[in-house]
């Protein structure tokens, strides 16, 4: 066997060795990537540990797969990814037992009509919702003030008709029962006012709206050849035709109704997932916040943590940055004091080299004498200082005993 022989079977066998590896490669991929999309598909599990010791798996699911819709367009509620669609129609109620007995069997032959009209399924929702009696209080105020305020002018007028005297009898007449109508309507408002405060002081204020639900599906449509927009022309013409349908035999049970638009039916989703809050929370004040002031504006926890430890720094570093020049000016004000003190012996001092290193020039009999006088001179001056403090130090306790 020669060695091209060799060389050729050495590169199949490693053209077969990087096939085997590849399909490995291959199968591996494909098993990560479905367990990634069965992991997706069965949402992340997770587990905790309770105070017992035992483990409780739950799986992570997304807010919005606990909503029954999916959006609100063209007075619409889309469900199940635009498979159904559905309209609403608030109806007014009517008291069927203050009603004679003519009104009551004109209001079950309208209810019969309306029963015999239906072709498509529906729904009867009631909703119970709390009113904001603020709100209507404000109203209330509002209109008081210019009450008010109209009633101080015609005052006003009144009384300079009267002194000026150049007006007709019948006019003045006229503008004093305007007077005293203002009058009596702005009386009659406060009491209104202060009887709903003391009345809604103490409880709650409830009121309930009632709705027919009219679905639609597109496998009703019967067509798989239209796009996106047709298809929801045609759904919105076929539900309006039907909820107009059922307004016009509710007219005849003497009950008033209307078709939902787009702001009618996020309010109603809106109380009916947040009962609780709604009544501090409307919706009127969700719509003039732009949808903005129900989410939380708060920065976030880290960032807040940053922001102080950052201003901790800066207020560490100008208190260091002080301490270190007030150490720098004191030191150089001691050195000064020092220097100050020193002053005689450092020119005695330095005199005294200066004649040393002119020893040659001036003599030495006279840089001897020199440097003797200067030094004789120096000690004498050493000696005054000392008996000046000790004179100071003698009058300052004398002092303290006289204080004493």
């Amino acid at each position: 066997m020669d060695t091209m022989d060799i060389l050729t079977i050495a590169v199949t066998i490693l053209f077969f060795a990087i096939i085997v590896l590849f399909f490995i490669y291959w199968q591996m991929s494909r098993k990560s990537k479905n367990e990634e999309k069965n992991n997706n598909q069965e949402g992340k599990i997770s587990s905790i540990k309770t105070k017992g010791g035992s483990s409780k798996t739950y799986t992570k699911l997304s807010v919005f797969d606990f909503m029954e819709f999916d959006k609100i367009e063209d007075n619409m509620i889309v469900q199940n990814n635009g498979t159904r669609y559905l309209m609403a129609i608030e109806c007014e109620g009517i008291n069927y037992d203050l009603m004679s007995e003519i009104e009551q069997t004109s209001v079950e032959q309208g209810f019969i009509q309306f029963l015999n009209t239906l072709r498509h399924p529906i729904q009867i929702y009631t909703q119970t919702r709390t009113i904001n009696i603020s709100s209507s209080i404000e109203n209330y105020n509002r209109r008081i003030n210019q009450i008010r305020e109209e009633l101080e002018n015609n005052k006003n007028r009144f009384n300079k008709m009267l002194q000026n005297g150049g007006y007709d009898r019948r006019d003045i007449d006229d503008l004093r029962m305007e007077i005293v109508r203002q009058q009596n309507l702005y009386d009659y408002g406060k009491d209104i006012v202060a009887n709903i405060e003391t009345t809604s002081s103490n409880k709650n204020v409830l009121r309930k709206y009632y709705y027919i639900i009219i679905p639609y599906y597109t496998s009703e449509l019967g067509s798989d050849f239209l796009d996106e927009e047709e298809k929801r022309n045609m759904i919105f013409s076929e539900l309006y035709t039907r909820a107009q349908s059922i307004t016009r035999t509710l007219f005849a049970c003497n009950m008033k109704s209307r078709v939902l638009d787009s702001n009618d039916l996020v309010e109603l989703l809106y109380v009916a997932y947040n009962r609780d809050d709604s009544e501090t929370y409307g919706i009127d004040k969700a719509l003039n916040a732009g949808y903005g002031e129900l989410y939380s504006t708060a920065p976030d926890v880290l960032d807040k943590k940053m922001l102080a430890i950052n201003k901790a720094i800066e207020e560490k570093a100008l208190e260091l940055a002080k301490q270190k020049v007030d150490e720098i000016k004191t030191e150089k004000e001691k050195a000064l004091e020092r220097k100050e003190q020193n002053f005689d012996d450092s020119v005695a001092e330095l005199a005294t080299l200066i004649i040393k290193e002119n020893k040659k020039y001036i003599g030495k009999d006279v840089a001897k004498e020199a440097i003797k006088r200067i030094e004789g001179e120096n000690t004498k001056e050493g000696e005054v200082n000392d008996n000046v403090v000790k004179q100071e130090k003698k009058t300052g306790t004398r002092r303290t005993r006289k204080n004493a």
